[in-house]
């Protein structure tokens, strides 16, 4: 059950990644581009959880799920 609601939250977080994304990046681009950057930033971000190739994706991806156990059931 834990798992699925880690999993959850990942969506939650990864569809605040991608409607931020679409506002700020829509400012600058034509919509339909802004909605693939926006779509491209949350699939990173849910499909490896270290969204931006960070050398330390590893203790990234740890420091998401410590906080996981620490505040969800």
């Amino acid at each position: 059950m834990a798992n699925r609601l880690h999993q959850l939250v990942d969506l939650l977080i990864a569809a605040l990644i991608a409607g931020t994304s679409v506002v700020l990046w829509g400012l600058v681009v034509p919509p339909a581009v802004a909605l693939w950057i926006a779509t491209l930033f949350a699939a990173m971000y849910y499909f490896s959880r270290n969204p931006w190739g960070t050398p330390k994706g590893e203790a990234f991806n740890e420091f998401i799920d410590d906080l996981y156990d620490r505040y969800l059931p």
